[in-house]
């Protein structure tokens, strides 16, 4: 199977590449704006002329889209996320390939969900920010192509290569400054934040199981649970052996006053509350970046930049039926390997 990868060297893109390689049945080129691409070509300022003849010249079953931008304004993300997609459907109509069309989309399209929900590939999206618009237009454009196509919504992922601006690359690297200062207290706020991770390695089988599949449309990507920031922290603290408390200063709008968040010390946890999200990547996968300010005094803040709320869960149930996938690999597990590359920096 010839496989033509865009984005590869994106977070996911990497994993993706990574994937695909080690299935020997695969022959993979890799078309990207980075030197590591096979072949250098911008989908959002190319035009779909020269893409159709490239598709043409390589004739691969199936292209699966992994670029995109995760910050930036309106009109960067637009053209990086939507008409670069855009470029992608018109070269794949004009080419005579017959390639199918894995696109990665993500759990940013839905926007805020209500607590104690899992939501379905049936729910009505509405985006709350510029990359969830980009994002769902981008989606619309594949679903309405005509093309042999899915799109796999991916929810918060994580893992080893984590983006040091997702909650979680944050939360490791406001931990490694504690530990490498010796401070034996780590202020944080916004973890009442709920999202649903899944390892970026999961994430890598399900565009796999998708290449291979008929299925169409969208198919959501997560673990079907969704986890607070503070219990991430606490996960986070355990792993890196970080014996200092983890103290939440401030809450998310709407929420009062301070908490402490049980650490590897063993501090008493704070009453959860009914409060119930990143790029891409998630908050990640998504922009589910923290915002660039520190809370107050000096705390690492986690609002809601991704346009998601408080709370994201996916239903699952799609990618089991229809792709046979399920995820794998324990949050634990990701944090361990998030942490890894943090101690390295210390």
């Amino acid at each position: 199977m010839r496989v033509l990868l865009l984005g590869s060297g994106g977070f996911l893109g990497r994993y993706v590449a990574e994937h695909l390689l080690a299935d020997p049945a695969v022959q993979l080129t890799a078309l990207g704006r980075g030197d590591d691409a096979d072949v250098r070509f911008d989908l959002s300022s190319g035009s779909p002329g020269a893409l159709t003849r490239f598709l043409n010249a390589v004739h691969p079953g199936v292209v699966i889209n992994c670029a995109g931008a995760t910050r930036g304004g309106a009109r960067e993300l637009t053209r990086h996320n939507t008409v670069a997609v855009a470029t992608v459907c018109e070269s794949l109509r004009r080419s005579g390939c017959g390639a199918r069309l894995v696109q990665i989309g993500c759990s940013a399209e839905y926007g805020p969900s209500q607590p104690g929900s899992s939501t379905a590939e049936d729910a009505v999206p509405r985006p709350g920010g510029p990359y969830g618009v980009s994002k769902l237009a981008a989606t619309e454009l594949v679903l309405g192509s005509g093309l042999d196509a899915v799109v796999l919504r991916v929810f918060s992922p994580v893992g080893p290569g984590t983006p040091a601006g997702s909650p979680l690359g944050r939360l490791a690297e406001a931990m490694r400054r504690a530990m490498q200062s010796g401070e034996s207290e780590l202020k944080l706020s916004g973890l009442g934040v709920q999202r649903d991770f899944v390892d970026v390695r999961d994430v890598a089988r399900a565009v796999h199981a998708a290449s291979l599949s008929a299925a169409q449309g969208v198919v959501n990507i997560g673990s079907g649970r969704a986890v607070r920031l503070r219990e991430a922290a606490s996960l986070l603290a355990r792993v890196a052996g970080f014996g200092g408390a983890l103290h939440e200063i401030d809450s998310p709008p709407g929420r009062g006053g301070p908490h402490h968040v049980p650490s590897a010390a063993g501090h008493v946890p704070a009453p959860a509350h009914a409060h119930g999200a990143a790029h891409g990547h998630g908050a990640a996968h998504h922009p589910q970046a923290p915002g660039e300010h520190g809370g107050p005094g000096g705390a690492t803040a986690y609002p809601y930049p991704d346009g998601c709320g408080s709370w994201q869960q996916a239903d699952v149930r799609t990618a089991r039926d229809r792709l046979g996938w399920r995820a794998r690999i324990p949050l634990e597990e990701s944090l361990a390997d998030i942490w890894m590359e943090a101690a390295c920096r210390i």
